[in-house]
């Protein structure tokens, strides 16, 4: 396996109410691995996490518990100056890219701003680094005089992606980059982040719930609920062999050529557990066909099951 670029140990993420509510807990015990040049992809239905978690690991939001170390270095440790420096090796590119982009500023200049902003080129020279940048990504640089709202949803998430890549970065962190994109749109998409993969050595991590994407584009899955981790492993042996009754649920989901036909996990019974109170042990014991008595008096640890995949189930399926 390649050198490990960035790890989150033992993460967890607590929002609090203003108003005295109940706490939530957005990430609880999250042990997660992004390996040197991989695509990670991190899946689970809305609410359960993965937007916090990827929040986590940039580093724009501070862990309640846990590290996040990046090539080696925990980021709680550093030091503004050298954090900001490091900043520069780990990107975001989320789903919106029209709140993503100033509206009123154009996109020489949009695309220019981390470059400016770090002081890493000459101010003259900012409109042929933006232009070089916008080719990489396969948009012409006669775009760069236009503002956001005059461009496709596709040409906009591709002057995010530029931006992005403007400080040399080894690790993107994409949150649903292309759910807003036509389907036609969303495959160039994949295709350019592949080949952009392939040339610079990047790293991954790729949030979606949508899991054709992921099957095209992943290396590795992690699957979340509720918070946790409950699976992770090779794309394949993962889609071929699910261990954790949820992925089962997630893949039976999928829609089939024959709707008439209905998976052992096809339709989930009980009520969908709250996040603020959660249930104990397994959190997706209310809702496995399963779940045993041990469900719910212990945490399933995500153990070794063979094959690199990890499940954290008490009983994990066998095929």
């Amino acid at each position: 396996m390649h050198n490990i670029l960035c790890e989150g140990r033992g993460l967890v993420k607590v929002h609090r109410s203003k108003r005295g509510g109940r706490p939530l807990e957005a990430v609880s015990q999250v042990d997660l691995r992004l390996y040197q040049g991989e695509t990670l992809a991190l899946v689970g239905e809305s609410g359960c996490g993965k937007s916090t978690l990827a929040r986590l690991l940039l580093g724009l939001l501070p862990p309640t518990e846990g590290q996040v170390l990046f090539d080696g270095q925990d980021l709680a440790a550093l030091s503004p100056k050298a954090l900001r420096t490091l900043r520069r090796q780990f990107q975001p590119v989320f789903q919106d890219a029209a709140g993503s982009l100033q509206p009123r500023q154009r996109v020489g200049a949009l695309v220019a701003e981390p470059l400016r902003i770090h002081k890493l080129c000459p101010r003259g020279e900012l409109p042929q680094r933006a232009a070089r940048l916008l080719e990489r990504v396969g948009l012409s640089p006669e775009l760069l005089e236009r503002y956001p709202h005059q461009l496709s949803g596709g040409q906009r998430q591709r002057v995010v992606l530029a931006r992005a890549l403007a400080l040399g970065p080894r690790l993107l962190v994409c949150d649903e980059p292309v759910s807003a994109l036509d389907v036609s749109v969303q495959a160039q998409m994949l295709n350019l982040l592949a080949q952009l993969q392939r040339e610079q050595g990047l790293t991954y991590l790729f949030i979606s719930h949508d899991l054709g994407v992921v099957r095209h584009s992943a290396s590795r899955v992690a699957v979340m609920f509720l918070g946790r981790l409950c699976e992770i492993g090779p794309r394949e042996a993962l889609f071929r062999r699910p261990r954790h009754p949820y992925t089962r649920f997630l893949l039976d989901a999928i829609p089939k050529p024959d709707p008439r036909r209905r998976d052992a996990l096809g339709q989930l019974s009980g009520e969908v557990p709250d996040p603020g109170n959660p249930p104990s042990g397994c959190r997706f014991r209310t809702r496995c066909p399963y779940a045993q008595a041990l469900c719910a008096q212990a945490v399933p640890p995500l153990a070794d099951l063979g094959d690199g995949q990890q499940a954290a189930c008490h009983f994990p399926l066998q095929g």
